[in-house]
């Protein structure tokens, strides 16, 4: 199969563009005729082409760009580089404790705020349809730090809200379930089969055997991987129980399974990439103590090491765009006339005037499509400036502080003070690279059919899943409530180099460069062949049936968190090396989620926090 275009768009250096029939302006002159807005656009977003050339060429091609004699521009009380969540956060912070009248500079490389809190829309038959493009949700806010829950108070979130909107029976109700797609280059035929796999998954089904022996694979496996669900067998009988956590830490959980479990490779393979979304890799990369943890087969009788712990709240904590939703309320508090509205509710449906973000009127500016390429301090440590690079010109602006909350990895190439010893700490994190993938639908009839809701794909080649939306209604914005309206439908694929022996962080490095790679071309072809296959028994049509796609490419994606099966066990949020690649530099701080190692929303806000308390000390 060659893979369905959908013609109906065209593209312009990945970016789709809407023409209206018999019209003569060209897909550039449209978008200046949109006003300038970045979460309508569609084909390959995320780190779009034009947002990570100039930081490539810095420190891929060591490129010097001359500092400009004289500023381009006025002194800021506070210079931010870096539009995420954590940037965002910190001028909310710096001018909610040094004054309302501070001002304040964010720079960002991107189109867009929010860094990879993105929100994507679509409008599909009438229907206005909205989604995550990253960044996805509240984790556990009951668990954040007191500075962390305030902030979200601030600027005006009451996450016990999201009880009432989001549907936590919508598909129980509808007896929609988890489904596994089995793809014909894999295993030989196209099928889809009931998901009966625990962790990261919920509950396994009644009826394990009969739903297993249907699955594509030997009947060994299938012997096996009923064992492992159904429990009641000891698979560490006559290891004394204080020494299996450690027994566990030092091997895969793909490993545990071969050597414990005698688990046949086709078991081995069908659970590899089952928490590849959480960890960023595969369970060739992932101890087995983590993957207990987790919940996943072959550990009965044992008891979690977590199983003391505070269990979680409910993951609802979710605005129909995810993350944005937040980043959105962070710029209306610092620019109000940039969006209209004073609620957590009304952000949804607010349309943000981008022509507003950098209005000199404005206390503070978000300036995008700016990328910072020298930052050092001047005037004998007083100030600092900041040399940025914004379509092909360069410019030298001053700020009395600057936090810099970009990706982490950059700062030793644009801040030359920096000390030998942080930049090597700094580099002992490398982002988990990571796509999120929005598919605007005119119905989802087949999933309703099918009776699944969400698909994981074993042995992926690209779309490791494809599912319906969260059920969140809010602000105005009703999610789908019958097959035959338009919805948004969410694919995810995180690439990894799986059983060649690469450690964790070198496989998110591999990744990265295919992830940089693939075209949008090669990812709408992989989407239409998981769908096709799995949706068309169904009476799924790809051409008819998706209106647009969206790929949130995020080449670095997610923060690195401690991996215990190749980092230090003593090392966590509280411990490790990056405190070291953290630390304050005169009139500098540095603040994202690669700085709290965590990447959580509330890694990023505890940052800014600390980033601004070094800065008003």
């Amino acid at each position: 199969m060659t893979g369905p275009k959908i013609t109906r768009r065209d593209f312009l250096n990945g970016i789709a563009l809407g023409v209206a029939a018999g019209s003569a302006l060209s897909p550039l002159e449209l978008l200046a005729a949109d006003g300038r807005y970045p979460p309508a656009l569609t084909g390959l977003r995320g780190s779009h082409p034009g947002s990570f050339e100039i930081a490539h060429a810095l420190a891929w091609g060591g490129m010097k760009w001359p500092r400009p004699e004289a500023q381009t521009d006025d002194t800021y009380d506070l210079v931010v580089v870096g539009g995420g969540i954590s940037g965002l956060s910190a001028a909310s912070m710096f001018k909610r404790r040094r004054g309302g009248e501070s001002r304040i500079l964010i720079l960002d490389n991107h189109d867009d705020f929010g860094g990879h809190a993105k929100r994507n829309e679509f409008t599909v038959d009438g229907e206005k349809l909205i989604g995550y493009g990253g960044s996805q949700s509240i984790q556990d806010p009951k668990r954040y730090s007191a500075e962390a829950s305030q902030f979200l108070k601030d600027v005006g979130i009451v996450t016990d809200r999201f009880y009432e909107y989001f549907d936590q029976q919508y598909f129980k109700s509808r007896k929609l379930e988890r489904g596994l797609y089995f793809r014909k280059d894999v295993y030989g035929a196209d099928s889809t089969h009931r998901d009966v796999m625990r962790g990261f998954g919920g509950d396994a089904p009644g009826g394990i055997a009969e739903i297993v022996q249907g699955y594509p694979i030997s009947e060994e496996a299938r012997r096996c991987l009923v064992e492992l669900l159904s429990g009641g067998k000891d698979y560490l009988a006559g290891i004394p129980a204080g020494e299996r956590a450690a027994l566990l830490r030092s091997m895969s959980y793909s490993n545990y399974l071969r050597r414990f479990a005698q688990a046949p490779e086709d078991v081995v393979l069908l659970l590899r990439d089952r928490g590849v979304g959480w960890w960023g890799v595969g369970y060739d990369a992932v101890s087995a103590l983590s993957a207990w943890n987790a919940g996943m087969p072959g550990f009965a009788g044992m008891d979690s090491e977590d199983d003391e712990a505070e269990k979680p709240e409910p993951y609802i904590f979710h605005f129909p765009d995810g993350n944005a939703g937040l980043a959105r309320l962070i710029v209306r508090s610092l620019i109000p006339e940039a969006a209209a509205g004073q609620t957590m509710e009304d952000i949804v449906l607010a349309r943000v005037d981008y022509e507003r973000l950098d209005a000199a009127s404005n206390s503070t500016r978000i300036r995008l499509d700016s990328t910072a390429v020298d930052v050092r301090h001047a005037e004998g440590g007083q100030f600092v400036d900041v040399t940025y690079v914004r379509n092909g010109d360069v410019y030298r602006v001053r700020g009395k502080h600057v936090v810099l909350a970009c990706y982490n990895a950059i700062v030793p190439y644009i801040c030359p003070e920096l000390p030998a010893a942080q930049a090597e700490a700094i580099r002992k994190a490398v982002k988990i690279p990571l796509v999120y993938i929005n598919i605007a639908v005119r119905n989802w009839k087949a999933f309703e059919s099918l009776g699944y809701y969400h698909l994981t794909v074993p042995q992926a080649n690209i779309l490791q899943s494809v599912s319906l939306d969260f059920p969140v209604s809010m602000g105005g914005y009703r999610y789908t409530q019958s097959s035959d309206r338009p919805t948004v439908l969410h694919g995810s694929y995180v690439p990894t180099m799986p059983d060649l022996g690469l450690d964790e962080r070198s496989q998110h490095v591999e990744g990265r460069k295919r992830l940089f790679a693939l075209s949008f071309d090669e990812f709408e072809k992989d989407i239409a062949a998981v769908m096709s296959g799995a949706l068309g028994p169904a009476g799924f049509d790809f051409e008819r049936d998706v209106a647009a796609i969206t790929v949130n490419r995020w080449p670095h994606g997610y923060a690195y968190e401690y991996n215990d099966l190749y980092d230090p066990p003593e090392w966590s949020r509280k411990s490790g090396p990056h405190l070291v690649g953290a630390a304050q530099m005169g009139r500098i701080s540095i603040a994202n989620s690669d700085a709290s190692a965590y990447a959580f929303v509330d890694g990023a806000i505890d940052a800014a926090h600390r980033a601004v308390t070094e800065q008003l000390a």
